[in-house]
């Protein structure tokens, strides 16, 4: 027993240094391993992403509008320009506190424009011309001479729109957001009746002179029309503008792009056949539109012919109205998907936005087919959109009944006028889709009316109010695109960030600051511009190929699967490292017993 406690030689060290060194070699091979796995990531603006979003929401984009209330005469005996110029800015003070008025009322869009208008009155008389508000670029005095000297009657409101374009100084198509509101004598001399012009421009007239009783008038002109686009939709937080972009109003693609595709469909070619030149009718109907269109979107347009295209909804015979009949209920079963091959277009695939325009000839034994309203009366247009899809023309031939039974089928091709009023009806779909009227608005109780675009069907001041809500929608759509790839990027640090994500994330963020830039200032089209690329550099970076082709897991996931192999070889390194660090402690120990005995 003495001789266990005892020891004469020193232990030797080979296997406490073989023992760690492997232990040592797995420790510093850990680091190494994890490194030399480690993915490529690039730099991602985080920060800013954040930033775009708090000030988005503590100061979101509007863009301003000027409205120049130009009065021709005014009621208000005195010489004295001070007096009159007090006079004016009570006005200026009556009108703004009635556009206040009307903005806070509930179910008016302000969507791009909201708060941020300034108002200016002036009075341009033959003796004086005074203006209030120190805003750049009034209209120049003179105007009630021009007017006199270019026409006699106001009530052409073609040419006095017309004249008042020619006369204004910053009615250029290169910006938006500035309205004339023009305050013409009395009407008829009846004092207390007004007729309200909107023109195609960025105008409007009121005949009947100038009395407090009309300062409401003008409030609703200002917002319900230049400012909400004729149209009660919904306030800021519940409609167009909100961070929800699923919601939005115009069914484009993040780039700003859609194609038009038309398609011809003959339900039945035995009972007649019909073809279009459509070459032709897009030279004198569609150019014109897409041109107008093209600060809003960037429009492309194809079209097909289509035979053996039978609806899917049935009809049934009415007697009064001597037509076969579908109504709304029917409508979501209209579409037949087995039969209509519409989504033939190079457009279909990817993320591309195609609007369908489908003019449905119906076969003879339910012609002529109409639609009938929930109001019992029957459509005027006999057409009907699908909010994001397109829409739909049932168009009748002049002769439904006299080409029944015969053996050998008509053929017909559309001229430019008979396809006037399909396009017609065509254009008025569009302003839906776009969240337009699908008319030019008016409202005859308050004896307002509007000059019709006929070329294009969108006036002026109606593309200031697409632009306006498309300048929200891009960079609200920029600022959740671009923070759910920074959640994304962030919650999976094994995903690959190649260069080109990160430029692209780059881009978009200067491009949104740019677009808020520009809309401070007013600068419309620069800022719809700016808006569309951020719009579409967010979109870029988030389904970036390099992103979509890949798996990624979570950590928890590689360690569940690289523990079993790795664990058991560390763990009996560690015990075996522990035992011989124990031993040799233990031997030299015996052996400083035994040398110091």
């Amino acid at each position: 027993m003495a001789g266990e406690d005892t020891r004469t030689s020193k232990p030797g060290r080979k296997r406490l240094v073989l023992t760690i060194s492997v232990l040592i070699s797995f420790i510093i091979g850990l680091p190494i391993c994890l490194k030399s796995t480690e993915v490529y990531r690039a730099h991602l603006p985080f920060d800013g992403i954040d930033s775009l979003a708090k000030s988005l929401k503590s100061e979101p984009v509007v863009l301003p509008c000027l409205f120049d209330i130009i009065l021709l005469q005014l009621n208000f005996k005195s010489d004295d320009d001070s007096v009159v110029k007090q006079h004016l800015e009570r006005i200026r003070g009556l009108i703004s506190s009635e556009v206040q008025n009307w903005i806070n009322k509930d179910g008016v869009d302000l969507v791009g424009c909201g708060n941020n208008y300034v108002v200016t009155v002036s009075l341009d008389s033959r003796v004086k011309c005074l203006r209030t508000g120190a805003i750049e670029g009034h209209w120049p005095c003179g105007l009630t001479d021009y007017l006199s000297s270019s026409i006699k009657d106001l009530s052409d409101d073609i040419l006095v729109d017309e004249l008042l374009h020619s006369y204004s100084p910053h009615d250029s198509d290169a910006n938006g957001g500035r309205y004339t509101i023009l305050v013409t004598g009395e009407r008829n001399g009846d004092k207390h009746s007004h007729r309200t012009v909107i023109g195609k421009h960025r105008h409007a007239w009121i005949h009947g002179g100038f009395s407090d009783s009309v300062v409401p008038l003008i409030g609703e002109v200002v917002v319900k029309y230049f400012i909400g686009g004729g149209i009660a939709v919904s306030r800021r937080g519940q409609g167009f503008g909100t961070t929800d972009e699923k919601g939005e109003a115009m069914p484009l693609a993040a780039d700003g792009t859609a194609t038009l595709s038309f398609s011809l469909l003959n339900a039945e070619p035995a009972d007649w056949i019909y073809d279009w030149d459509f070459e032709k009718l897009e030279n004198r109907f569609l150019s014109p539109l897409v041109e107008t269109l093209s600060p809003i979107a960037t429009l492309a347009v194809e079209s097909q012919v289509l035979y053996h295209t039978p609806k899917a909804a049935h009809s049934h015979w009415d007697q009064n109205s001597a037509s076969y009949l579908f109504h709304l209920k029917d409508l979501p079963f209209f579409v037949n998907s087995n039969e209509w091959h519409l989504d033939t277009s190079v457009a279909a695939a990817g993320r591309s936005k195609i609007l369908h325009f489908a003019i449905y000839i119906p076969s003879a034994v339910e012609c002529p087919l109409r639609l009938k309203l929930p109001n019992g009366q029957l459509s005027p247009t006999n057409g009907f959109t699908s909010p994001g899809w397109g829409g739909i023309i049932v168009l009748n031939p002049s002769s439904c009944l006299s080409s029944i039974g015969i053996s050998k089928p008509k053929r017909h091709t559309f001229s430019e006028e008979e396809f006037e009023p399909v396009m017609q009806v065509v254009v008025g779909q569009i302003r839906t889709l776009l969240g337009l009227p699908p008319t030019a608005p008016q409202d005859t109780s308050m004896h307002i009316s509007t000059v019709l675009a006929s070329e294009t069907g969108f006036s002026k001041w109606e593309l200031d109010v697409l632009l306006r809500r498309r300048v929200v929608a891009d960079v609200a759509s920029c600022s959740l695109t671009l923070s759910s790839l920074s959640r994304l990027v962030q919650s999976l640090p094994s995903m690959v960030i190649m260069d080109e994500i990160g430029d692209q994330v780059h881009l978009s963020l200067e491009a949104a600051s740019m677009a808020r830039s520009n809309s401070f200032v007013g600068m419309y089209f620069a800022a719809a511009e700016y808006a569309r690329r951020a719009r579409a550099w967010a979109e870029e970076a988030f389904f970036q190929p390099s992103i979509m082709s890949l798996l990624y897991f979570p950590t928890e996931h590689h360690f569940a699967i690289y523990t079993p192999f790795f664990v058991p070889v560390l763990l009996h390194t560690f015990l075996a490292a522990v035992k011989e660090v124990t031993r040799y402690r233990r031997e030299q120990k015996k052996f400083l017993k035994s040398s110091s005995s």
